[in-house]
C-alpha cells in the first residue's frame, strides 16, 4: 500500500497537523523533541495498532483530550483505502473505508511497516524478549493469520501457570488431568511456534549477511542461531520431563516464552563481543533483510521507517544505507539536513512551533 496523507488530531504532542507523503522517500526535518518520532510512530500504528515506543493508548493521546485520531488514505492495487484509528483509554477502535472491524487482528495485511528507530540497538544488546518478538512480527506480516497462533499460545501458556501457581507444589488427581490438557495445547501450538521461528531464522541468513555487507562495505561471517530453551526433542517431550520442576516452582521453564536468538558476528555472539557501531550496523541489517524478505514473498514492499537512524551511523555507514535504501516508499526523520536530503523525493521542515511545510516554502 502507498500511503498518500496523514492526519492526526490529539495525537501525543500535534493537536491537529496533516502530512502528505511521497510515493518514493520523505525526509521530515526539525528540532529535536519537536515531535518527528510521533509521526513515525502513528505511521506504524495504523499497521499492527501497537506502537513501536510500547506505549498504550492513554500514553498516545494528547494531554487535556480523552481521545486521539490517527487517519491515512493511500492506494493499494488500484484502489483508494482510508484507514482510520480512534484510540480511548483502554481502547483502539479501527475502520477500513468507513467499514468499522469487528477484531483489531482484521487490520493486519492492510499497511505493512518497516520500523528502525535508535533503540533498536537494543534487538542486538538487550534480552531475548526483543528477539523473539522480531521473529514473530516477521511472521505475522508473511501471514497475519499467525497472530492467532500467537494469541492461543500466550493464552495457553496463560493458563498452565495459573495451573501451576494454585497446585502450591503438589499436584492432585484432578489438577494433573488439567495439566495434561493444558500440556497438550500449550506442546502443539508451542512447537509449531517453534518450528516457524527456526525456519524463518534460516532464511534470514543470507538477507542479513547481505545487508550488513552493504552497510559496513566488509564481508563478515554471520550466523543467527535459534536457540531452544529445552535440549533435545519436542516440546511435549520437554513438558513431560519439566512437570515435576514445573509444579514445583509454579512456572512453565520450557517453551517458545523462553527461547532466543543468538545472532553471530565472525562466529562470536554480537551482544558480547561487537562493538556499538557494529552492533548498530547490525540491529539495521536485521531490520533490512525483514524487510527485503517481506518484499520477495509478497511482491510489495512495507513502508519503511527510519527515525533519525542517520545519527547513529559513522558517515561511510550512513552514506551506504542512503545508496542502497530499498525500492519502495521511506520516511526518514532528522534533525539537520544531510545528504539524504539530495536524495529525497519530498522534504518536510518543521519549525519550533511544529508548523510544517515542504523545503522551498515560506
Amino acid at each position: 500500500m502507498q500511503l498518500q496523507n496523514l492526519w492526526l488530531t490529539n495525537f501525543r504532542s500535534h493537536a491537529d497537523i496533516s502530512l502528505p507523503l511521497s510515493d518514493g522517500l520523505t525526509v521530515i526535518c526539525g528540532p529535536n523533541g519537536i515531535g518527528k518520532t510521533n509521526l513515525l510512530e502513528a505511521i506504524s500504528l495504523l499497521s499492527t495498532m501497537k506502537s513501536f515506543r510500547g506505549a498504550n493508548s492513554e500514553a498516545m493521546i494528547r494531554l487535556g483530550h480523552d481521545s486521539a485520531v490517527v487517519r491515512a488514505d493511500g492506494i493499494r492495487d488500484d484502489r483508494e483505502i482510508l484507514i482510520e484509528l480512534e484510540l480511548s483509554k483502554g481502547r483502539t477502535r479501527a475502520q477500513v473505508n468507513r467499514q468499522r472491524l469487528r477484531r483489531s487482528k482484521d487490520l493486519l495485511g492492510a499497511l505493512r511497516t518497516t520500523v528502525f528507530a535508535p533503540d533498536d540497538l537494543a534487538l542486538i544488546k538487550a534480552g531475548p524478549g526483543l528477539r523473539r518478538t522480531y521473529l514473530d512480527q516477521i511472521l505475522v506480516s508473511l501471514d497475519p493469520a499467525f497472530d492467532s497462533v500467537l494469541s492461543d499460545l500466550e493464552r495457553s501458556l496463560k493458563h498452565r501457570n495459573a495451573l501451576l501457581r494454585q497446585a502450591h507444589g503438589r499436584l492432585d488427581e484432578s489438577g494433573a488431568l488439567t495439566l495434561d490438557v493444558w500440556d497438550e495445547r500449550f506442546g502443539a501450538v508451542g512447537q509449531q511456534v517453534v518450528d516457524r521461528r527456526e525456519a524463518l531464522a534460516d532464511t534470514l541468513i543470507p538477507q542479513v549477511s547481505r545487508a550488513y555487507e552493504q552497510l559496513a562495505s566488509q564481508t563478515v561471517p554471520l550466523a543467527l542461531e535459534y536457540r531452544r530453551s529445552w535440549p533435545v526433542g519436542t516440546l511435549a517431550d520437554a513438558l513431560t520431563a519439566n512437570r515435576a520442576a514445573d509444579v514445583q516452582r509454579g512456572v512453565t521453564q520450557a517453551g517458545p516464552h523462553r527461547d532466543d536468538l543468538d545472532v553471530l558476528l565472525d562466529l562470536m555472539p554480537a551482544r558480547a563481543t561487537a562493538s556499538q557501531g557494529e552492533q548498530r550496523t547490525l540491529a539495521l541489517a536485521l531490520r533490512l533483510a525483514a524487510h527485503q524478505l517481506v518484499t520477495d514473498r509478497l511482491g510489495e514492499p512495507p513502508l519503511l521507517l527510519l527515525d533519525d537512524v542517520l545519527s547513529e551511523l559513522d558517515p561511510d555507514r550512513a552514506h551506504a544505507l542512503l545508496t542502497n535504501l530499498p525500492a519502495g516508499q521511506a520516511v526518514i526523520t532528522t534533525a539537520t539536513l544531510g545528504p539524504e536530503a539530495d536524495q529525497a523525493d519530498q522534504v518536510l521542515l518543521f519549525d519550533k512551533e511544529a508548523n510544517v511545510a515542504p523545503r522551498g516554502m515560506s
